[in-house]
């Protein structure tokens, strides 16, 4: 028979499957884990040894006077204070050790379940959310493993051994007394069911603090620049009091165990003390029997009441779990296919059929078709939402196609491994996304098992060797978050040597000089020639005039082909390219 039923599990805010999730990752601690519950076992014993010899030290001491008892239960008593004082001591640590074991391993693994999730994921998903969930929320169930769950059991333990010193000194008078304590429960269901709703909607609020944080201080300088401080002060005291809100409210609530057990304890002490004290007048028990009862019900008074404290408070962490475990369950990016092909050799050729893809119900693209040789330059134009990122997105499997399939040397790209296919492409985007790292770990990032003389030599290909060996510490110069300490144009030729490192038959430039000025695009585009080099490469260009040399232009509207040809034939066509060129022509004059 089970303790409890699922139902009742639920009731309680517990989801058996996390509960199992938790165990399994405790599993490789399970030595630990069984000393620490000798250690409880010992703390609940200990606590019932105590309130038993109150008996013999009052009847054979202070009653019978019995001088060699005298002698002996102190240092029995000491013994049992000493044995206490230790197994708490390592039930503390053990737990401990544990509990924090347990974390650190679910945060990896949550991290790297997160590297594996596909960019849709991200795209719906806010970062701040994501970080309030690796942090906060398995804060919070760490506190579930190493304090309520070991609470639990020890405090179980300990009012086991109680119950049976009870027991064992007047069960009659046991059973009376007790009676009431079964009354307490319901209204502690009551309690739970009421923290679970408030905890959901407290680890919301504590997710939208880290959004809030991670936004406004990731974009600071914006912040500043539009003078916007109050405006992100108002935004997080209005979240920081909400989440202030319901955590009072949590707290409020759960804080009516504590009076509830007080009452319920009264009841039952002011009941025994009545009742036992006319046993011992009637000289049915003795003065010792009686005290030691009264002892063990005190004591016993206190791990009930913890008990109760902590199954309040349990949904909280175990909301928080199931905030993580959710994650856990999203299947990963790609499910490769049985016996997917690990390419060595290719030569880079592209080819697009029938390719349409769709994304939150809307078709952004439809029906492409395009093929790019080994070794050519593929340009793609159009206006502002035509498709064109989405349609080099799809090379490295970014997303899946809807429709149709895209071919790499004749292969289709499902078929090969992952891995194998996005070591083959090189990226150089208009965002230049660097790390807080030195300049040489963001250019090994392209390959770090390259050594020193590869480094240099791809920073010297991507133009940027000159102005890093300016900086104080040259290669080893720490660059800032997102590399702030550069200059828009350092930030993407460091990219670029990133890429060049790399050394992929494949290289996708999405509007990778669009945010440069002139001065800055000019020593870019150089280093962009030398990237492009013998690669097949697909460029999305914010200015036409830089893919005049492009081997064949491809204009996209509302995510379909409707030109294709070289620069000058498409002026000569005096279509959608012509347009779009005559437009940033008459710009510049």
């Amino acid at each position: 028979m089970k303790l409890f039923t699922d139902d009742r599990l639920a009731k309680l805010g517990v989801n058996k499957d996390h509960l199992r999730e938790i165990m399994g990752l405790a599993r490789p601690h399970s030595k630990k884990l069984a000393l620490s519950v000798l250690c409880m076992i010992g703390v609940g014993w200990a606590a019932a040894g105590t309130a038993y010899l109150i008996r013999p030290v009052l009847d054979s001491i202070f009653v019978s006077k019995d001088v060699t008892m005298l002698k002996i239960l102190p240092l029995v008593v000491l013994a049992l204070v000493s044995g206490k004082g230790l197994c708490l001591w390592g039930n503390a640590y053990l737990t401990s050790f544990v509990g924090q074991s347990v974390v650190a391993e679910l945060r990896r693994k949550l991290h790297d379940h997160l590297q594996m999730l596909p960019l849709s994921f991200f795209d719906n998903n806010k970062t701040g959310d994501l970080m309030s969930r690796m942090l906060n929320d398995v804060d919070f169930l760490q506190n579930v493993v190493t304090g309520s769950l070991t609470g639990l059991v020890r405090d179980g333990f300990s009012a086991a051994g109680l119950l049976y010193v009870v027991f064992y000194q007047n069960w009659r008078l046991a059973l009376i007394a007790l009676v009431l304590l079964p009354a307490g429960f319901y209204p502690l269901f009551r309690i739970t069911k009421v923290i679970r709703e408030l905890a959901k909607k407290a680890l919301v609020y504590m997710a939208e603090i880290t959004i809030r944080l991670h936004e406004s201080l990731g974009s600071i300088r914006i912040v500043k620049a539009f003078g916007m401080e109050d405006y992100e002060k108002a935004r997080f005291r209005a979240v920081n009091d909400m989440n202030l809100k319901f955590s009072i409210k949590i707290t409020a609530i759960t804080a009516l165990s504590s009076p509830i057990m007080e009452f319920l304890g009264g009841l039952v002490i002011v009941f025994t003390i009545w009742y036992g004290g006319w046993c011992v007048i009637g000289g049915t028990t003795t003065p010792g029997a009686f005290f030691s009862f009264i002892a063990a019900l005190l004591m016993l008074y206190e791990p009930v009441k913890r008990i109760n404290k902590t199954i309040g408070l349990l949904p909280v962490g175990l909301m928080a779990a199931s905030r993580v475990f959710d994650i856990m369950k999203i299947p990963g990016e790609v499910l490769e296919p049985e016996g997917a092909l690990d390419l060595h050799s290719m030569e880079g050729a592209i080819e697009f059929r029938n390719v349409s893809f769709s994304y939150g119900g809307r078709r952004v693209l439809k029906d492409i078709d395009l093929a790019a040789r080994a070794g050519e330059v593929i340009a793609l134009v159009g206006a502002s939402g035509a498709g064109k990122s989405t349609l080099v997105n799809l090379i490295p499997r970014f997303y899946e196609v809807s429709q149709g399939g895209i071919f790499l040397d004749g292969v289709d790209i499902r078929r090969i491994k992952l891995s194998r296919l996005r070591s083959m492409i090189g990226m150089v985007t208009q965002q230049s996304i660097l790390f807080n790292d030195t300049i040489r770990n963001n250019i090994a990032y392209g390959d770090i098992t390259r050594g020193e003389d590869e480094i240099i030599a791809a920073a010297r290909a991507a133009n940027a060797l000159h102005f890093v060996m300016k900086l104080p510490l040259g290669l080893d110069t720490s660059i800032g978050d997102q590399g702030v300490r550069l200059s828009g144009g350092e930030r993407q030729r460091i990219c670029i040597a990133r890429a060049l490192l790399k050394n992929a038959p494949i290289l996708i430039l999405d509007e990778a000089t669009s945010s440069l000025d002139s001065g800055s695009e000019s020593e870019v585009q150089s280093a962009l020639d030398n990237l492009m080099a013998g690669r097949t490469t697909f460029v999305i260009a914010h200015r036409l005039s830089t893919i005049r040399n492009a081997d064949r232009i491809f204009t996209l509207i509302d995510g379909q082909v409707l030109e294709e040809g070289r620069h000058d034939d498409l002026l000569r066509l005096g279509g959608e390219y012509s347009r779009l060129y005559e437009l940033q022509f008459s710009q510049l004059q």
